[in-house]
């Protein structure tokens, strides 16, 4: 029985998602944590396991409009990895209030394993047509300035933002949808 709702039902069709970090902890505000999330994101995107068309990188989240032959199997899989490189990462800074943040958080029926990073799921939503495709865009491009981090899209450094204004951006994305 699925524990969510929320399923990925066309292959290869766009998708809006959101991976949270359990218990809305601030792990992105440490550069190299985000650059574990980047480097992951440009091994699926080189293997063609994943196409991603925007994102956005926050504090306690990240937002991908994302399509795959097996979205769930592979954010499953980005999950997994980065969860593990994370908790290595932190592990070796000696970060360990973190860590034990992580420990506490994760779910009971978890037995095999120390730590948690991410919520279960992704809350994928598939994008049905261009309008849908243009307001979650907006929405992921938009969310930095919502918070009030910056003034507009395009000077927040981890998202698509910059590709959809034709500068260079920390990942490629495809934008003919």
């Amino acid at each position: 029985m699925p524990r969510s709702r929320y399923r990925v039902y066309e292959s290869f069709s766009p998708h809006f998602l959101t991976c949270t970090v359990v218990n809305w902890n601030p792990l992105f505000n440490d550069p190299n944590l985000i650059e574990i999330l980047f480097t992951s994101l440009r091994f699926m995107q080189k293997h063609n396991r994943l196409t991603i068309y925007a994102y956005v990188i926050m504090d306690t989240h990240l937002h991908l409009v994302a399509a795959s032959a097996n979205l769930s199997k592979e954010i499953a899989n980005f999950k997994s990895f980065t969860a593990r490189r994370i908790i290595d990462t932190l592990k070796e800074k000696k970060e360990k209030t973190i860590l034990e943040q992580l420990s506490q958080a994760k779910a009971l029926h978890k037995k095999d394993r120390q730590f948690q990073v991410w919520q279960e799921g992704s809350h994928p939503q598939l994008l049905q047509n261009e309008a849908m495709m243009r307001q979650k865009i907006e929405y992921i491009h938009h969310n930095p300035v919502k918070r009030g981090l910056v003034g507009e899209p395009v000077k927040w450094a981890y998202s698509s933002a910059a590709n959809y204004a034709g500068l260079p951006g920390m990942l490629d994305v495809e934008q003919n949808w």
